[in-house]
């Protein structure tokens, strides 16, 4: 199986991407030309950050059989103070109270493990390049 993600285009403003077997659609929404069919990119990059959280609270739990009824992770987002782009995201996790309380730090270090936050605080280098290739 390949590691490159394939970038193709589904007519309109779709954009889909292919990678490990699996085909991951964006479209704009209406107000920016697209259907709306699916998420913007941009959507799709927020949710990757607060499902990566919660994987890593869900299987803290999973771990210790700490049942997850009533747990949510809600994460939050503040605009930069020019008001472009996001300056802040806050993820909150939820807990009912049969929590226990000596895990309660233990599950925000266990959010934040989550290897999409790691990304961002360490980004990766970004290269943009052409190539020819023959059809």
């Amino acid at each position: 199986m390949s590691s490159d993600l394939i970038v193709t285009f589904g007519g309109g403003k779709k954009v889909n991407a292919d990678f490990r077997g699996f085909t991951i659609k964006t479209d704009q929404s209406v107000m920016a030309g697209g259907e709306g069919s699916a998420p913007e990119p941009f959507t799709l990059f927020l949710a990757s950050i607060g499902t990566c959280a919660g994987i890593y609270v869900l299987s803290f739990c999973q771990s210790r059989d700490i049942p997850t009824d009533g747990i949510r992770v809600v994460q939050s987002h503040e605009p930069k103070p020019d008001g472009r782009g996001i300056g802040k995201i806050t993820i909150t996790i939820e807990l009912p109270p049969s929590f226990p309380e000596k895990y309660k730090d233990a599950v925000i270090n266990a959010a934040n493990l989550c290897a999409v936050k790691k990304h961002l605080m360490e980004p990766p280098a970004f290269e943009v390049k052409t190539e020819t290739v023959e059809a």
